[in-house]
């Protein structure tokens, strides 16, 4: 299985938004986020031609950058996965991905710090963030298992500075 973890885009700005009332959930992209996030997937589509699994967590700016990712892939369906929320444990999303096949390209998209306590888990098996993912930034994990804590081998991390200048001729 590879599993391509993907952070959300630019969203608007915590604290303007917290003067709408509304929860943070509700928080969406900014325009600049989804012109970013556009060239972003055509890079990843370089790196990644093909994604037979897309989910995104429940809030707002993952599924809009979800919806993106989607249509860069010719209109993929995507999944809402609640294991996907900031707030959950990394471990918690293991079940769901044991869902799916092992030759199955699978893509998610959340949100830090929850991304890199994921992607630290099932690279070492230990409860660690030392991956950086920046807005709109991806890394890839493969496995020749199923997934679990510690199985996964990082086949690449980029920033979407770099996933940009690859999607440019795209």
């Amino acid at each position: 299985m590879k599993l391509l973890v993907i952070r959300h885009a630019i969203a608007e700005d915590r604290d303007a938004f917290a003067v709408t009332g509304q929860p943070d959930g509700n928080r969406p992209l900014t325009d600049e986020g989804r012109k970013k996030m556009k060239g972003v997937v055509r890079g990843l589509a370089r790196v990644v031609p093909r994604i037979d699994v897309l989910a995104a967590s429940p809030l707002l700016r993952a599924t809009q950058t979800a919806d993106l990712v989607s249509k860069g892939y010719g209109g993929l369906e995507m999944q809402t996965v609640d294991e996907l929320s900031p707030e959950r444990r990394p471990d918690e999303l293991l079940g769901w991905l044991r869902t799916h096949q092992l030759g199955d390209t699978v893509a998610i998209v959340g949100h830090e710090p929850h991304l890199g306590f994921l992607a630290g888990w099932l690279l070492t098996g230990r409860n660690d963030s030392f991956v950086d993912f920046k807005k709109g930034g991806a890394v890839l994990l493969e496995f020749d298992d199923p997934p679990s804590g510690g199985n996964a081998v990082l086949a690449w991390a980029m920033p979407p500075r770099l996933l940009r200048w690859l999607g440019k001729d795209a």
